[in-house]
């Protein structure tokens, strides 16, 4: 299975956190937009996500040991409705550029970045993520 890894921080965050800002629009509307800020997300990678038959992808709390698989049923460039994604970073929403559309939020397992490779090295997540800067990753997990 292909998912996107993702580093998330509190540093904006509301009280509630990330993925309590994002869960309450869940709540209320069905779905959530999270955006990632900086570079793009191929289009090869969000296909190859996408084609999955339950698509998500791992948010990884930068400095934190928490780790969520958010499930996703579409991905845009474009930024979405104000309403739509968490008000404590509509202000820097423009950085943005590339949008997933979640659905579901749930806990991942204890270890879970030991059981994702990254498809372009091969190395474990748990290992790569530790080394490198880059910006998100195109993990498989079983």
């Amino acid at each position: 299975m292909y998912s996107i890894a993702l580093r998330f921080a509190e540093k904006f965050a509301p009280p509630e956190g990330t993925i309590g800002a994002h869960q309450k629009i869940i709540d209320e509307k069905g779905f959530v937009w999270y955006g990632k800020m900086g570079s793009v997300v191929s289009d090869a990678n969000i296909t190859k996500v996408l084609d999955q038959s339950n698509p998500k992808i791992l948010l990884i709390h930068s400095g934190g040991v928490e780790r969520y698989w958010a499930y996703i049923n579409a991905v845009k460039k474009e930024k979405p409705d104000d309403e739509e994604f968490p008000q404590y970073y509509r202000h820097i929403s423009d950085n943005f550029k590339t949008w997933f559309c979640i659905t579901k939020i749930e806990r991942a397992e204890k270890g879970i970045m030991s059981k994702c490779i990254v498809s372009s090295s091969k190395a474990l997540l748990s290992e790569a993520s530790k080394h490198s800067m880059s910006p998100y990753f195109l993990i498989e997990c079983e």
